[in-house]
């Protein structure tokens, strides 16, 4: 049984894409010193009805895989013709990252720290500019997926602006373990389509460079729920509420001040107490060098699974949790 085929394109053209049909395209970014195509691939459900443009994108870091599957399988349940509106996912974001397995990108560029890019910039600018030119600047909302890197874990959870209405009800909706406010003033993709009017979140679906059934199966039901909110979708049939996300206020990384063997002790999305203890760091003969405490009352957002530390590692990252209603808009 043969694929559908995907047209090869420059930039993103909606307007061509005929009402109650899915398209397929490979949209290309840049060339190659062969002069070949550097090209990412992209899915379009374009409604019978008119409406805003939803993206979900994911790969902006190549290792960072589970939101590949969460498009895959939206698409394979999208029905175009009771769709209003137009779904985009892109399953890869940085192609030359992806093609490596790599975080960053052609020449150790991080993709999600240099946007918007320059149009006349540097070979990561370029490449930044775009894609947010040839494609993200269609989208109305954006869910950009991604996952911890080598060496960390992370829980379900989301970053968004929680005093941005629409972006903090995208969050909710996504039903994750852990919300953290943050504004995204980073050089992200997030940032950038912020700034360009889209409402966005950031969602961190578990680990790099492998699946998981559950993240992924839970990232989904919130990425759905998200279309049933904005009437993309036809109402869903409501159910069971999930306990409620632990809404952090701020996060930050806790590193290690010394090397050696390092043991994380508390689980992922685990509540710790200030002063309780978080990691051992033993020297190669099992003696303990230091071991490190919550600085402050918190939850495990994620954490670094690489036992071999060295000075200025990361240990644990630490969200701040507040009342859920602190960052309700006005």
């Amino acid at each position: 049984m043969s694929a559908p085929e995907a047209a090869h394109v420059t930039t993103l053209d909606l307007a061509s894409v005929p009402a109650g049909s899915t398209r397929r395209f490979l949209l290309e970014v840049m060339r190659d010193p062969l002069s070949n195509p550097v090209s990412i691939p992209v899915m379009v459900a374009k409604g019978a009805t008119d409406g805003p443009v939803f993206g979900v994108t994911a790969a902006v870091h190549g290792n960072e895989v589970n939101g590949i599957p969460i498009i895959q399988r939206l698409f394979a349940q999208l029905d175009p013709s009771i769709l209003r509106g137009t779904v985009v996912g892109v399953p890869v974001v940085s192609a030359y990252a992806f093609n490596a397995a790599t975080r960053t990108f052609f020449e150790g560029f991080d993709l999600n720290r240099i946007m918007p890019g320059n149009p006349s910039g540097n070979v990561g600018q370029v490449y930044a500019h775009r894609i947010l030119d040839r494609l993200v600047r269609h989208f109305d909302f954006l869910v950009d997926v991604h996952t911890a890197s080598f060496g960390r874990v992370n829980s379900l959870y989301v970053r968004a602006d929680l005093r941005h209405a629409a972006s903090r009800k995208m969050a909710f909706l996504q039903a994750p373990e852990i919300i953290v406010h943050n504004e995204a003033k980073d050089g992200t993709l997030r940032d950038a389509a912020m700034d360009m009017g889209i409402s966005a979140i950031t969602v961190e679906v578990g680990d790099p460079l492998r699946f998981q059934r559950r993240m992924i199966r839970d990232s989904l039901d919130g990425v759905r729920a998200i279309l049933h909110e904005y009437d993309f979708l036809p109402d869903a049939v409501p159910e069971e509420d999930d306990e409620p996300p632990v809404v952090c206020a701020s996060s930050k990384w806790i590193y290690a001040d010394g090397g050696g063997l390092l043991e994380v002790l508390p689980d992922l999305a685990a509540l710790v107490r200030k002063g309780e203890p978080i990691a051992r760091l033993r020297n190669p003969f099992g003696d303990i060098l230091a071991t490190y405490e919550a600085p402050h009352e918190g939850v495990i957002v994620g954490k670094s699974t690489n036992p071999v530390c060295r000075t200025g590692s990361r240990i644990v990252h630490l969200g701040s949790p507040t009342d859920p209603t602190a960052f309700d808009p006005a």
